[in-house]
């Protein structure tokens, strides 16, 4: 058994697959209670305990954008990649492909898990944006170390399973985005590792928690901002931060 485990272990992917798999059982449990609250509710009273609870998720993912924003060092390359970034996602038009991929699915399953883009772009903007994903996807493939990306696993697990009982099904989706982002950082570690420095990951996570609290105020329903036509910016700090200091 314990050759077992540590074939598995050894695999540079494993804290990939791992996260991947905990985003999933998460969401299926969060998409259990989201069932028994609709049939366990009547009438206004589900429709009032699901805008009550988005508004109260909405206010923890300000609280998360709000204090990985925070922590930039260098203010200039933040707004310089939010402008860059948006002016590139708006001329590709991010949000409307993702919104017709989500619209083709939920016309092929009929429409019976909802709106699956909110969940599919909420999720995965959490769970891939920030340091633990690109530290930890370093480490795997640098070092052998998942224990970084276990710990965001269990965390993503907690908040795939808070999301999807409010977001439904689309947050499920995101594992595998998950496992395409941090897989490739982590296949890609020796190559990458050198532009991904401490300084480039802090500002990656700033210019990435400003997203986020784009999203919590689109969630509260302040802003209806096309957040996906703002995610090229997540990585212009890769370059910016070769000629800024």
């Amino acid at each position: 058994m314990s050759q077992i485990i540590s074939f598995f272990t050894s695999l540079s992917l494993w804290g990939s697959i791992v996260n991947c798999l905990t985003v999933i059982l998460g969401a299926a449990v969060g998409l259990v209670v989201k069932r028994f609250m609709v049939k366990g509710a009547e009438g206004s009273t589900i429709s009032r305990i699901s805008d009550a609870l988005m508004k109260g998720i909405g206010l923890c993912v300000l609280l998360i954008g709000i204090t990985g924003a925070i922590t930039t060092n260098n203010i200039i390359i933040v707004i310089i990649s939010i402008v860059i970034g948006t002016v590139i996602g708006e001329l590709c038009n991010l949000d409307r492909h993702f919104e017709r991929l989500g619209q083709k699915i939920e016309d092929k399953t009929r429409g019976r898990f909802g709106n699956i883009t909110q969940g599919f772009v909420s999720a995965s903007l959490l769970f891939c944006v920030g340091a633990m994903a690109i530290v930890g996807s370093l480490n795997s493939g640098l070092m052998g170390d998942h224990s970084m990306l276990y710990t965001k696993s269990l965390l993503d697990m907690i908040s795939a399973f808070v999301f999807a009982s409010t977001l439904g099904i689309g947050v499920m989706f995101s594992a595998g985005l998950v496992l395409l982002y941090q897989g490739t950082i982590t296949l890609l570690a020796e190559w990458v590792a050198p532009l991904l420095n401490t300084a480039t990951v802090t500002e990656m996570t700033a210019v990435g928690s400003l997203l986020i609290i784009g999203l919590a105020l689109n969630m509260l329903g302040i802003t209806k901002l096309k957040i996906m036509n703002y995610v090229p910016s997540v990585f212009l700090p890769i370059i910016l931060c070769l000629f800024i200091k």
